[in-house]
C-alpha cells in the first residue's frame, strides 16, 4: 500500500525557491496543503480568503513566517480581487497564480434558482479568468509566469445535485486551453489541476461515512482514499520548471475515479 507523503519524502524543487505563489480559497482543505508545500519548498505564499478564522488558525500551525501572507478578500466581488491582486504584485512580482477557491455546494434540480446559478459560477468560475487577467500583466512584462487552475472529475462523472458546480467546473477545463493558446507566447504556462476524491476536513465534517469511503474505493482503480498532500504534490511540479514544456493540459489525481 502506498504510505502517505511527509515532508521529508516530498520531491524537492529548487525553482520554486523565493518565488512569489498566490494561491486562493488557502485557509482549509487542499489549499491549506499546497500553501505549507509551498512552503516547504522556499517559497512566498500569499493566500486569498474570506475564512479569516481558519486562516489564523492555518498561520498558528504553520508558525509565524515572514514567508506567508494573508488578504481577506472576497472573490465574488472582481473590483476588490484585482485590487487585491495589483496590491500584492507592488509588493512582490507574482510568479505563480493557483485559483484554488470553490465551494462544491449540493443543491437538488428542482431547487436551482438564477440566483443560485449565477453565484455558483461567480463562486467556482468567474474568478479564474479574471485573476489571470490580473496577474497576466506582470508576468507578460518579465516573459514567464505559471497559472494552474483546479478542476474536479464530477463534471466528468456527472454527479447529480451539482449541476451549478459541474457546469462551472467544465468550464474551467475550455478556460485553461484557451488562455494557454492566449499567454503562451508571453512565457505563461496554463494548465488544470484535477483532483478526485479527497478526504478534507470539510468533506469528513459534511458528507463522510465508512459508507462513502466503501463505495469510492469501489470506484476507484487505485485503492486508497486520497488526501490533500496528494494534490499539493502534483501543484508543485506544474509550478516548478520542471514542467516546463507543458501547457493547456488537465491533469487528474484521482485514483482512477473517472475512469472506472
Amino acid at each position: 500500500m502506498w504510505a502517505p507523503l511527509t515532508r521529508e519524502r516530498r520531491a524537492h524543487y529548487p525553482t520554486l525557491s523565493g518565488r512569489h505563489v498566490v494561491i486562493t480559497g488557502g485557509a482549509s482543505g487542499i489549499g491549506a496543503a499546497m500553501i505549507e508545500a509551498f512552503l516547504a519548498q522556499g517559497s512566498q505564499v500569499s493566500i486569498l480568503d474570506i475564512d479569516d478564522e481558519a486562516a489564523r488558525a492555518l498561520q498558528a500551525t504553520l508558525g509565524k513566517s515572514a514567508s506567508l501572507s494573508y488578504r481577506h478578500c472576497d472573490l465574488t466581488d472582481i473590483a476588490v480581487l484585482r485590487e487585491t491582486l495589483k496590491d500584492l504584485e507592488q509588493g512582490l512580482p507574482i510568479d505563480a497564480l493557483i485559483n484554488n477557491a470553490a465551494n462544491d455546494r449540493r443543491q437538488a434540480f428542482d431547487d436551482i434558482e438564477p440566483e443560485d446559478w449565477d453565484h455558483s459560477q461567480a463562486t467556482n468560475l468567474r474568478h479564474h479568468f479574471f485573476a489571470a487577467q490580473a496577474v497576466a500583466r506582470g508576468m507578460r512584462e518579465r516573459g514567464c509566469g505559471v497559472i494552474l487552475n483546479l478542476g474536479s472529475v464530477s463534471w466528468m462523472r456527472g454527479n447529480p445535485s451539482m449541476s451549478g458546480y459541474t457546469t462551472a467546473k467544465a468550464g474551467i477545463h475550455g478556460l485553461t486551453r484557451t488562455l494557454a493558446r492566449e499567454l503562451g507566447p508571453h512565457g505563461i504556462r496554463v494548465n488544470s489541476l484535477v483532483p478526485g476524491a479527497v478526504i478534507t476536513e470539510k468533506q469528513t465534517r459534511l458528507w463522510r461515512t465508512p459508507e462513502q469511503d466503501a463505495e469510492f474505493l469501489s470506484q476507484q482503480s487505485l485503492k486508497f482514499r486520497l488526501e490533500p498532500d496528494d494534490i499539493s504534490a502534483m501543484a508543485l511540479f506544474l509550478a516548478a520548471d520542471d514542467s516546463r514544456g507543458m501547457t493547456a493540459q488537465s491533469i487528474v489525481v484521482d485514483a482512477g475515479l473517472a475512469h472506472c
